[in-house]
């Protein structure tokens, strides 16, 4: 559309410079100078005619020209034409086809063509001035002009490449704005996935050993008696399943941005592994003010400590386990420490056995999750004592 319209305007342009030369003008000199300067600008209506198609015919955004295509000849033959003809008296709108073919070649020619061009212009109405005789205003005023003229196409190419750019850079933005929404919902599934799947895996994992416990318990003796421990078991099954239920239903509301009482479900998670193992197990809460954190944090720090109250059932059967969960100002840190058993230490008689399955729960899994969130997960074996702290910012 910008195309057209600059056709239009040099149309109009070319139409009222000939009506001043050929109608209005009193000056033109009659005979060969009057023919001279008809034919110039008849050659000059034939080059816009031509650069016009050539130019209208294109597809695509205007870019630079190459000095061996068509354009720049055309574009020139127009400056010299009607830069000689601009000489002659009662001729001078002539000069204006001149500024229009400058202003054209320093926004739309290579900057070496562009200045050949306007260099030939002003060389065109020297010549001219100098075969007619004009006077200073002639030598001095019209090259002045179509320096005027160059300037003017410059600051339009300047401008055309800031807007090429600007809409460059919008395009990028927009590609990069959808990458990003990409890569969000990709990182949603996958942490929802890996949620699900661990909260999934660890209770199912054990609610099948304890199915098959209860299915040998089951089978009747060479009596017919069925062991007494059935009922135990299957009680053990009902609350696994009672607890999986409950872990889901934490971790969905976590995922969909609710936040969860850490401190009540650390405390409730301890209780837990009172009644369950029989160990002596403790819950200590530090650190006073603000203790919001993201439901993700909450959530991950929760299982950092479900994770480490589960390996201390298993590695370290009967020992007393303490849970700290200590709020500082610009971190949070939970610290799970147990006494390590003696070296042929087993575990009790009357303790239950201990099931874990691998399904990503593990503490690699949980010091994976807490670098995602900027946090560190540390254990290692201090004086006798296994601890394990998990480390998250605020």
């Amino acid at each position: 559309m910008l195309r057209i319209v600059s056709w239009v305007v040099r149309g109009v342009a070319f139409a009222l410079i000939g009506l001043d030369t050929f109608v209005r003008s009193t000056g033109l000199p009659g005979g060969a100078g009057r023919t001279a300067v008809a034919s110039a600008y008849l050659l000059c209506g034939c080059c816009l005619a031509a650069w016009a198609f050539l130019d209208l015919r294109r597809p695509g955004a205007r870019a630079p020209r190459t000095p061996g295509s068509a354009v720049p000849v055309l574009i020139g033959t127009v400056a010299v034409a009607s830069g000689v003809a601009a000489a002659q008296p009662g001729a001078g709108t002539m000069v204006g086809l001149t500024a229009v073919a400058v202003i054209a070649a320093g926004s739309d020619l290579p900057l070496a063509a562009g200045w050949t061009v306007a260099g030939l212009g002003v060389l065109a109405v020297q010549v001219g001035a100098v075969l007619s005789g004009a006077g200073h205003g002639v030598f001095l005023g019209y090259p002045l002009l179509l320096a005027v003229a160059l300037l003017a196409g410059h600051n339009r190419r300047a401008q055309r490449i800031r807007a090429e750019q600007a809409d460059l850079l919008l395009r990028r933005s927009e590609e990069l704005r959808a990458e990003q929404r990409r890569t969000a919902v990709l990182d949603e599934r996958t942490r929802i996935a890996r949620e699900i799947h661990d909260v999934l895996a660890h209770s199912l994992g054990a609610l099948g050993i304890q199915i098959q416990l209860a299915r040998a318990l089951a089978t009747p003796d060479t009596s017919g008696a069925v062991d007494p421990r059935l009922a135990e078991v299957l009680d053990r099954a009902r609350r696994m399943a009672s607890d999986g239920l409950v872990e889901t239903r934490r971790a969905v509301h976590a995922l969909r941005g609710g936040d969860i009482p850490l401190p009540d479900a650390l405390d409730a998670a301890v209780t837990e592994h009172r009644s369950r193992y029989g160990a002596p197990a403790t819950f200590e809460l530090r650190g006073a003010g603000d203790r919001t954190l993201a439901p993700e944090q909450n959530l991950h720090l929760l299982r950092t400590a479900q994770e480490a109250l589960v390996n201390a059932a298993k590695h370290a059967p009967g020992q007393p386990v303490a849970v700290t969960l200590e709020y500082q100002e610009h971190h949070v840190s939970l610290t799970v420490a147990n006494p390590l058993p003696a070296p042929g230490a087993g575990s009790p008689p009357s303790g239950p056995t201990v099931v874990t399955v691998d399904g990503g729960y593990g503490l690699t899994g949980i010091g994976e999750r807490l670098a995602l969130l900027g946090g560190a997960l540390s254990t290692g074996s201090s004086h006798g004592t296994w601890v394990l702290t998990a480390d998250v910012p605020r």
